[in-house]
């Protein structure tokens, strides 16, 4: 149970600059296992409104209807009961969002206003849309219609009723984020826990294979961390479950079980059953129940029901003094002010596609924002390439121009999980077509537009992210280590009887999936201290080896009369050496 201690003697902490990578950028990945779900929820969500609009000629309304129904395309991961209630939080975040454009939007026609209110809209909206984690697609849909709106002619007496067109809007989003329910209530958790089924089977495999040749040590570390996510996000998953789902959420934690057990003892894994077990979760039929019931397993799932019932972290906790999320939005409202202003200096009409451009940038820290830069800027060139094809077609009536929309909206979602700028050449002409419902429009000026909007959102946005430093990175970092020792040593004095293994066990899984993203989001920071990274890797070969030990202790994989075992010594213990 022993572990290796954090070193007692600081490491020195130069300040360094980080170089910033064009290798992979624009390389694609594969689509998300259910890409097809927020692509045909947008897609159904946003026609229903648009042909009734149609019907009764006031297609000059879409904007209103379309800050709604893009709510659909959020919530697709979470269990129903939790979908229920994020969904109607993102609907009415996205109608305080449209309150304040409007409203400023009939007070002021002043356009150095405008773009400061957007730019502070902007990095509220990308601060709490990461402090609620609501995935994607974050903030990026909140700051395109919001900015959008603060151009657009309004008047206060117009106020209530565009709203109530949001508000509308947003309803049919959740009725069609909802109804997969009436079909496969427990869609979402069978997924979360199939993902970590087959996480969990990778690493196994993965781990053989780093025994048998060192060289295959940095692939197994990183199904390692993949596997650890998996699982951590299939139990918050089961977490998320409503009281109504405790079968259902019983059956699932014990596949659960097995795949976190496969992660924290992987020589002693079966990958064939955890695919097995993740085959058998797909469409509607019975959970698959492993044969046997390992010794420990209901200690584990009575520690699920008492986190259920315990208290929840307040979202304060996470935007208070020290936050690491306060960095990303002071860069977020200078790198939208700056673009703003740099595009009204231009003389450009819709400085707002400046705006939208640098606020979608911002992503955990500067590599990733540069590497957003690169792929939106790419993917933006092409769009508009895409949009003067798509034109003429779009011209022909409002009809055509609808299903263009709705064709573009699908593919936009089917492409953006593989890579960003693939997604952008379907959402660059979707968002050029929307400004022409109220009238056709030349499309020579605005590709023009758009190309300069991009260049100057991109440019300055990257800047903004390299000026405004996060040094709180590093800080979180820290935090997450001794997160992650206080968690480990918990765990240990459970092993060790002075108190319950469980919920300390799962508490330490946490802390360990949280230091792996704090260390990665500090790694890619521009200006920064060096890392204590033998730190990290000792935090984490000590708090996975005590997870091995509970999940031995727990399941019967110690030695004889009960006791825990370490890991097998020789091929496993040259791995870990591998690793250090």
């Amino acid at each position: 149970m022993s572990s290796t201690p954090p070193s007692p003697h600081p490491e020195p902490r130069p300040v360094r600059a980080r170089r910033l990578p064009l290798a992979g950028v624009l390389r694609p990945g594969r689509p998300s296992d259910i890409w097809f779900k927020p692509a045909s929820s947008v897609v159904v969500a946003t026609a229903l409104p648009n042909l009734t609009l149609l019907a009764l000629g006031r297609l000059d309304l879409v904007m209103y209807t379309m800050a709604g129904t893009f709510c659909a395309l959020y919530t697709h991961n979470l269990p129903y009961a939790a979908r229920a209630r994020a969904l109607a939080g993102v609907v009415a975040g996205m109608t305080a969002s449209i309150a304040v454009a409007l409203v400023t939007a009939s007070l002021t026609s002043s356009a150095v206003v405008l773009v400061a209110v957007g730019a502070l809209l902007a990095a509220a909206q990308k601060t709490l849309c990461d402090a609620t984690r609501v995935g994607p697609p974050g903030h990026l849909i909140f700051t395109f219609i919001s900015s959008a709106s603060l151009f657009a002619p309004q008047s206060l007496g117009q106020v209530p009723g565009h709203l109530a067109l949001t508000l509308a809007g947003g309803a049919v989003a959740w009725l069609v984020g909802m109804a997969p329910a009436l079909v496969r209530p427990h869609g979402p958790e069978r997924r979360a826990t199939a993902r970590a089924l087959n996480a969990a089977a990778a690493y196994a495999d993965a781990r053989t294979e780093a025994a048998r040749d060192a060289a295959a040590a940095p692939g197994a570390e990183r199904a390692r961390a993949a596997a650890a996510g998996a699982v951590h996000a299939a139990w918050q998953s089961l977490l998320a479950t409503g009281a109504r789902s405790a079968q259902a959420r019983r059956a699932l934690a014990r596949l659960v079980v097995r795949a976190e057990e496969a992660v924290a003892v992987p020589e002693a894994a079966d990958p064939d059953a955890l695919r097995s077990w993740a085959a058998g979760l797909r469409g509607t039929s019975a959970v698959p129940r492993p044969r046997g019931a390992h010794p420990g397993e209901e200690e584990e799932l009575l520690g699920v029901d008492a986190e259920l019932a315990g208290p929840k972290v307040p979202l304060r906790r996470r935007l208070g003094p020290g936050s690491p999320l306060l960095p990303v939005a002071l860069r977020t409202a200078v790198g939208c002010a700056l673009a703003g202003y740099a595009s009204l200096a231009l003389g450009i009409g819709r400085p707002y596609w400046a705006l939208v451009t640098a606020a979608s940038l911002y992503q955990a820290n500067v590599t990733l924002t540069w590497n957003r830069g690169v792929q939106r800027v790419v993917g933006n060139l092409i769009g508009v390439l895409a949009f003067a094809a798509i034109a003429p077609f779009a011209h022909l009536g409002h009809a055509e121009l609808i299903v263009c929309c709705l064709a573009l909206a699908f593919g936009a979602e089917a492409l953006i999980t593989r890579n960003y700028w693939l997604g952008s050449v379907c959402v660059t002409p979707m968002a050029l077509l929307v400004t022409e419902f109220a009238r056709f429009q030349q499309p020579g000026e605005l590709i023009l537009d758009r190309v300069v909007d991009t260049l100057v959102g991109a440019v300055l946005g990257v800047a903004a992210a390299v000026l405004v430093t996060n040094r709180r990175a590093t800080d979180h970092m820290e935090n997450a280590i001794a997160a992650a020792e206080r968690a480990r040593e918990a765990a240990e004095a459970g092993l060790a009887g002075a108190g319950p293994v469980e919920p300390a066990r799962r508490r330490l899984a946490a802390t360990l999936v949280e230091l792996r993203a704090a260390a990665d989001a500090a790694a890619g920071e521009w200006w920064q201290r060096a890392l204590p990274e033998q730190r990290v890797l000792a935090a984490e070969r000590a708090g996975h080896r005590t997870l091995a030990a509970t999940v031995r202790r727990l399941h019967g994989h110690g030695g004889e009369n009960g006791q825990v075992t370490r890991p097998r010594a020789g091929a496993a213990d040259a791995w870990e050496g591998a690793r250090a």
